[in-house]
């Protein structure tokens, strides 16, 4: 239940420097009257600050009054600074109190009263404190201003446009509880949308790594194809050379380099001996030719003739030229005897080194070779067992990289996600859709009772129009069976209406969330309402403070209710400021 205690203000509107009580928390009706002692004292009821009671109220809990007063308004004009409200109330056995103010500003919430922390105080107008207050209270201000604080400043319900008429019956009704469940399920599905794109965004990463792991993954691949073929041909050439090394007899190859070393050696003696016979003949062939010559001109000088021109020769030149022909033909013939010996030289070695035969085959290249044909064997067979032992230094990589670098894509995380969003918007639609058997359940149930205390309401008021809430939440007012809208009324009926509605409201709002004790009526039955309707809205008043144990606070301006009720708030506004005949204490 929500107890509304005490109010307490400074500085506020009428009310000056001397801070002003109320307590709140009766089980009566109460006549709240005005004296302007500034304006003559009697009959002088207007400006006296009646209304700043609801107005400091309101200002306590939401940082706004009733009516659209600017918040630097509320400051008391004559002292202008040090404007300060503060109200306690209760909720379920949990104190609570709001201090709340301008120049400067304050905003400070107590609960049991330990002062709760802010971390957004801006200057005193924290919109975390107000959210918290707001949230414990569970009332809206437009519905604090329709069922607690009834005046004249509120526009009607009924006056009010379609869709704010929706508002305030959704908000009575519990529908607005759903909007309020929805939209908090909207962020969940906004979060959940997000964890969803982060999680496509981190699957995405994980294709695209494993895409680039798997492309180097086949490059190493491909390298250890090559490395492992390599290898196998490198082992395969080994073995061959070792096979072959090993069916070769080493002393035959050794001798064969011997053998072939002297055949070699043989035919190149030979060879040295046709060459030189080869030059020996040509050499022969020369001579004989200068031999031949050298006879025909000794015959031609003997005949007396010259064996160049032909000419006659003298005889003592004859003599002359023929012993020289002569010095050269044996010169010839002795260069010829000799180039015979030597001829007989050479053919006689060759007749000695015989046949040059065939040349011997052999595997190595030379006889070096040949003589390391066991260090060879050795190397080969060492060269072979460490490339077999060799292991390609790709697989490990790939092994790495396939255990390691790769990453298992899961869908598990992506796939709750999407069953999450389709719960969370399968929620939605049971909380925002019109159809919604969630939202038509609750309409029903709700827009029953409240028709049925808006009849009972109306009846006691002595309104003979018949008012229901349709289930579009539309309002339906009927008289005879005729048609009427709101403005069809007169004042008076306007006013039973009003009250009638606003009580109902309240009925409403006590049975769906917490029982509240105070309700003020701010001048509505002043004005309009006949001798019958002052009456009935008198009784409902006093039923309601007597068997609900409600605070009922009458605004009026009327001195002959004094009688009918049992407690009288005097406001007494003189030299220009406000005070409030009560038995609350202040400091």
């Amino acid at each position: 239940m929500i107890v509304i205690k005490t109010i307490t203000a400074k500085n506020f509107l009428s009310i000056g420097n001397t801070t002003q009580a109320v307590n709140l928390d009766r089980q009566d009706l109460t006549l709240v009257l005005g004296e302007n002692l500034d304006l003559g004292g009697d009959g002088s009821r207007n400006g006296v600050g009646k209304t700043a009671i609801l107005n400091a109220i309101s200002y306590a809990l939401y940082g706004a009054a009733i009516s659209n007063i600017k918040r630097d308004n509320l400051i008391n004009r004559t002292n202008g600074k040090n404007m300060l409200v503060c109200l306690d109330f209760s909720i379920n056995g949990v104190d609570y109190r709001v201090e709340r103010g301008r120049k400067p500003n304050v905003l400070k919430f107590y609960v049991n009263s330990q002062e709760q922390d802010s971390e957004d105080n801006a200057q005193g107008d924290s919109r975390e404190t107000q959210n918290t207050i707001e949230k414990i209270l569970g009332m809206s201000h437009d519905m604090f201003r329709h069922v607690v604080t009834l005046n004249t400043y509120t526009a009607p319900f009924l006056s009010l446009r379609a869709n704010d008429q929706r508002a305030i019956i959704e908000q009575l009704l519990g529908i607005t509880l759903l909007s309020e469940r929805a939209e908090k399920i909207k962020e969940l599905n906004r979060a959940t949308k997000d964890d969803m794109k982060q999680e496509e965004f981190r699957i995405k990463a994980q294709q695209e790594a494993n895409t680039r792991i798997e492309e180097q993954i086949n490059s190493l691949s491909k390298r250890r194809d090559l490395w492992n073929r390599k290898k196998k041909e490198d082992c395969e050439k080994y073995q061959s050379a070792i096979e072959s090394l090993a069916h070769i007899n080493i002393e035959d190859e050794v001798q064969s380099h011997r053998d072939l070393e002297n055949f070699y050696n043989t035919k190149k003696q030979i060879d040295d001996c046709n060459l030189w016979l080869n030059q020996i003949n040509q050499d022969n062939g020369k001579l004989t030719k200068d031999q031949n010559k050298l006879s025909k001109d000794i015959a031609a000088l003997e005949d007396h003739k010259c064996h160049a021109c032909g000419q006659d020769v003298h005889d003592s030149k004859q003599e002359e030229i023929i012993q020289d022909k002569l010095k050269d033909l044996e010169s010839i013939k002795l260069k010829l005897v000799e180039n015979e010996s030597q001829q007989q030289e050479y053919q006689n070695e060759l007749d000695d080194l015989g046949e040059l035969g065939v040349a011997p085959t052999v595997f190595y290249d030379n006889l070096e070779q040949a003589l390391n044909h066991k260090n060879s064997l050795d190397s080969l067979q060492k060269d072979l067992a460490a490339r077999q032992q060799e292991v390609d230094p790709y697989t490990e990589q790939i092994d790495d990289m396939n255990r390691q670098a790769l990453q298992e894509i899961s869908y598990d995380t992506l796939n709750n996600l999407t069953r999450l969003q389709e719960h969370q918007e399968f929620l939605l639609k049971l909380l925002t859709n019109k159809d919604s058997f969630v939202r038509k359940r609750i309409i029903e149930q709700n827009l029953t009772y409240l028709n049925q205390r808006l009849t009972y309401y109306l009846d006691r008021i002595g309104l003979p129009h018949t008012v229901i809430f349709q289930n579009d939440l539309s309002v339906e007012i009927t008289e005879l069976g005729r048609d009427l809208d709101f403005d069809n009324l007169s004042r008076g009926e306007r006013n039973r209406l009003i009250l009638s509605m606003s009580w109902a409201f309240r009925d409403v709002w006590e049975s769906l969330y917490s029982p509240i004790n105070v309700l003020f009526i701010d001048e509505l039955i002043d004005s309009g309402l006949d001798t019958a309707g002052m009456e009935g809205a008198l009784s409902i008043l006093k039923k309601m403070s007597r068997e609900r144990q409600k605070s009922v606070w009458l605004v009026s301006h009327r001195d002959e209710l004094v009688g009918r009720v049992g407690n009288v708030l005097r406001v007494v506004k003189e030299n220009g400021f406000t005070n409030y005949s009560n038995d609350v204490e202040t400091a």
